[in-house]
């Protein structure tokens, strides 16, 4: 028998949701044969499969929830030679592949050899020797000032994390395998430790102990009211994108000071282009919008201001300088809340961009986005316009530093040339990491791009 277990799924992605299982007990399947979907916390995922056989037994259902490495099936993958055997020379003749596909299977060797299944014993047999080392410095010393209502000690397998990590966690009271990881295969970082011991403590506030129910639930200080009193009420299970998305707002928003700005743009002249090139970028395969035009306005500013184009480190003391240029842009779904991001957008040209930019539209509607596809952004876009309003503050999308938002645009008098005229214009509204960008910067940044907006041929002749 040969397990399969759930691949990596990208970077920061731990788990997911069994949105669907493709396959059936008795299903042949073959290598790279989509078996799965899986709903992460960024997108709906169709796995393929690493093993090749006879479905024997499935380990998951719709609905459950698995992490990196669970098993999901178990295959016979010799299933096939076995069953053609009929005498002994016709044995002999169907075991001889066996030892070869067998072999590309790091942890056996030959096919006798998974019979008795060692493995389901050996196990846990790390586990215990890995878990108790760990936990044996979390209690020894006693923590100096414990954190209120802190979470009962974990029976899960041991956290990930570095021994710096642990050191921190056990110095200020955390239970180091209660703290949800945000790095590769869910990593514990400092600033998880302290994020988690943030959590408790808002927790605690006038209630005076944190409320059950994880990361939604510890940020609330007050138990919420019985809604069922005063009528009917109907409750949904949050879906992984949105509650991840709830989480990460959550934190851009109590982490990161936010500043927003605001300003008109002069749309007129870049409407004219946009509908006299329009025909030409859709037999090109793309729909040339403001917005695909504004990806390429803000790929060439953050080039202009470098500091836009950066994260800050803060457990290093260093700001991240990227060389790289990827706006992403907010989409709209069923689902909630999911930004594609448009790699290289400065080395592409509007007409490129825009057929990329339609092609990831579709995909999230059709929840085919992947993770690679929403993640690298250097800063990002959100059009409203389309659905209306004036302006919002729109939130950081952490950990980049700045976004611009959009709103619908309209036709105004504006007083040009010693008389009002009739103008098309565009409100903007820019939020920026106050602990990076000053408001100068701010502002000048969001001049140029009204500049670039107003005259377009800026960004022919100064790229």
């Amino acid at each position: 028998m040969t397990e399969f277990k759930v691949p990596e799924l990208g970077e920061n992605v731990a788990s997911g949701d069994v949105a669907k299982v493709l396959v059936s007990v008795g299903d042949t399947v073959k290598k790279e044969q989509p078996v799965i979907e899986l709903e992460t916390d960024k997108a709906t995922i169709e796995v393929p499969s690493s093993v090749a056989g006879v479905v024997k037994e499935i380990k998951v259902k719709k609905g459950d929830k698995v992490q990196v490495g669970a098993v999901i099936f178990t295959v016979d993958d010799g299933a096939a030679a076995g069953n053609g055997a009929t005498g002994n020379g016709a044995g002999k003749a169907a075991a001889a592949p066996a030892p070869a596909k067998v072999a590309e299977e790091p942890a056996q060797d030959a096919k006798p050899e998974p019979k008795p299944e060692p493995k389901v014993e050996a196990k846990p047999e790390p586990q215990k020797v890995v878990s108790m080392p760990p936990r044996q410095p979390a209690e020894a010393p006693p923590a100096p000032a414990p954190l209120p209502a802190s979470s009962a000690p974990s029976s899960a397998a041991p956290a990930a994390a570095s021994p710096g990590v642990r050191r921190l966690a056990r110095e200020i009271g955390v239970d180091i395998n209660a703290v949800v990881g945000s790095g590769p295969a869910g990593r514990i970082s400092q600033e998880d430790v302290k994020e988690h011991a943030r959590r408790i403590l808002s927790s605690v506030g006038s209630a005076g102990a944190p409320a059950a129910g994880g990361a939604m639930a510890t940020r609330a200080s007050r138990p919420m009211p019985d809604f069922a009193k005063w009528g009917e009420v109907q409750r949904e299970a949050w879906s992984n994108i949105r509650r991840v998305t709830s989480e990460h707002l959550s934190y851009s928003w109590n982490t990161v000071p936010h500043v927003t700005q605001f300003d008109k743009a002069d749309v007129t002249a870049l409407e004219e282009l946009r509908k006299k090139y329009k025909d030409q970028v859709v037999k090109a395969g793309g729909n040339l919008t403001v917005t695909s035009m504004l990806v390429k306005i803000l790929a060439t500013a953050i080039q202009k201001f470098p500091q836009f184009n950066a994260s800050i480190d803060p457990e290093r003391g260093e700001i991240v300088y990227k060389k790289y240029v990827n706006i992403g842009v907010a989409a709209d779904t069923d689902r909630g809340l999911l930004v594609p991001v448009i790699k290289d957008a400065g080395r592409k040209n509007i007409t490129q961009i825009s057929v990329e930019l339609q092609e990831l539209a579709a995909k999230a509607r059709d929840r085919k986005l992947t993770v690679e596809e929403m993640s690298g952004g250097s800063m990002s876009l959100s059009n409203l316009g389309g659905i209306g309003g004036t302006y919002f503050t729109p939130i950081i999308n952490w950990p980049e530093v700045a976004i611009l938002g959009v709103s619908r645009g309209a036709t105004e008098p504006v007083w040009k040339d010693g008389q009002f005229v009739p103008r098309q214009t565009l409100p903007l509204s820019l939020s920026y990491d106050h602990r990076l960008i000053d408001g100068a910067d701010a502002i000048r940044f969001l001049r140029w791009v009204v500049e670039a907006i107003e005259q377009p041929f800026l960004l022919s002749l100064i790229g």
